[in-house]
């Protein structure tokens, strides 16, 4: 039987996350991502991605050191599970609530940039993945398919959008706009990236991804996605170069869209209030806490910003443990996600109990993508989900809400753990 016959045969009915290992099983073959480990995944991905100079140095650049990135990934290590026996874990559901919509999962595929580098569809082929799985789609401002593309390949598919914060405020009109029409339910502001962080991945290679011209026709899917899918943003390019050639003007495109959306404008709370006006849905920030925002999300731009920056992991200790925080989500006026260092199910675990509502997945799923397409991300969803579900059972545990905030008791701190290798 081969592995989508085995899959489809065991979608006839509802079934645990967990019955994926079933269903890799009674396949009898290898996954088409090479391996459902963490590292391995990994390192395919790199072997595949090598002769791909642009993506090569986007899905696996750091900033600085890379010491943040190691240090997203190490901090899961110092926490260690207390597994309860003789306690019915059998039936199981890894369900939950996030602004008063049930999903079926805590998780949810981050928001990251040019999906098109690893792939000839980019974020159609992600978000038609996402929804054959079931979990939330958030689509990137720096996508290279259009809003409207990516919500027809979602289909029925739950969708967020997030937003890298123009300069202009009509162009950010007109991305809110656009995004609410295109049933995009929920927003995330990216505050970290007002400019670039310091990479020297890419500046080893004088390499940005605005400006070179081996990716131009990558760029150019998502110049003409975003800046020339709107009338709105048709004229404001028109204006800024009016008189030029087209050659010229299609040159000038990819600074003026890296100009945009890493402005070096700083914003400030008040200016955070003109976003949350033009918004109706939730509206979740990049740790921010107030001004009327509905959540956060813990998160460090998966160490890309900032060298030297804390674990995200310990982020999320240190906000859920202020009781105002634990107050605001139990009732449910304020919502915690997390991001940054997410590779396994059992980390997804980690986070629920450390507090977070939800996680969103990275580069896992891109490498996926790299490697194998729309059935690529499936595999690495499926199967970090799967391995979510068997932790959470293993652990004597049959829902979220068992666990959820409660380190204490279903986990240990360990040192050593943070520091082996």
């Amino acid at each position: 039987m081969s592995f989508k016959a085995a899959l489809e045969s065991r979608q006839e009915a509802p079934e645990s996350w967990s019955s994926y290992m079933h269903v890799v099983y009674d396949s009898r073959r290898e996954p088409s991502i090479g391996s459902y480990d963490a590292e391995k995944l990994e390192a395919k991905a790199r072997e595949v991605t090598m002769s791909n100079h642009s993506a090569f140095l986007y899905v696996f650049g750091s900033a600085g050191s890379c010491s943040t990135d190691r240090a997203n990934k190490k901090a899961f290590k110092k926490w260690s599970f207390i597994p309860k026996m003789l306690v019915d874990a059998s039936d199981r559901t890894l369900e939950t609530t996030l602004f008063g919509v049930t999903y079926k999962s805590p998780l949810l595929l981050a928001p990251i940039g040019v999906h098109g580098l690893l792939n000839k569809d980019g974020e159609v082929t992600t978000s038609r993945a996402a929804a054959k799985v079931g979990v939330p789609f958030i689509t990137s401002t720096a996508s290279t398919r259009s809003l409207e593309d990516v919500a027809e390949a979602n289909g029925n598919g739950q969708r967020w959008y997030q937003l890298y914060w123009p300069r202009s405020e009509e162009i950010t009109l007109s991305l809110l706009g656009r995004a609410k029409k295109g049933g995009y339910t929920a927003c995330i502001v990216t505050l970290d990236t007002m400019c670039m962080g310091w990479r020297p991945y890419d500046l080893d290679k004088a390499y940005l991804f605005s400006s070179t011209v081996l990716e131009f026709k990558v760029l150019r899917r998502v110049l003409t996605s975003e800046f020339l899918s709107h009338s709105t943003l048709l004229s404001w390019m028109r204006n800024e170069h009016e008189g030029d050639e087209h050659e010229i003007q299609m040159q000038m495109l990819g600074k003026n869209w890296s100009r945009q959306i890493h402005s070096g404008l700083f914003r400030t709370w008040e200016e955070l209030a003109f976003v949350r006006r033009h918004w109706e849905g939730p509206l979740i920030l990049k740790g921010i806490l107030s001004v009327g925002c509905d959540g956060i999300v813990v998160s460090n731009h998966g160490g890309r910003q900032i060298d030297g920056s804390i674990p995200s992991l310990v982020a999320l200790e240190k906000i859920t443990a202020d009781p105002r925080i634990q107050s605001a989500q139990v009732e449910g006026k304020f919502t915690v996600l997390f991001d940054s260092g997410i590779r396994r199910g059992s980390d997804v675990i980690k986070a629920i109990a450390l507090g977070a509502q939800a996680v969103l997945l990275g580069r896992p799923y891109m490498y996926g993508l790299a490697i194998s397409g729309e059935q690529g991300v499936e595999e690495v969803v499926r199967g970090i989900l799967c391995e979510a579900e068997i932790t959470l059972g293993l652990c004597g545990y049959s829902n979220l809400s068992q666990i959820w905030g409660k380190k204490d008791q279903i986990m240990e701190k360990m040192d050593i753990g943070f520091y082996s290798p």
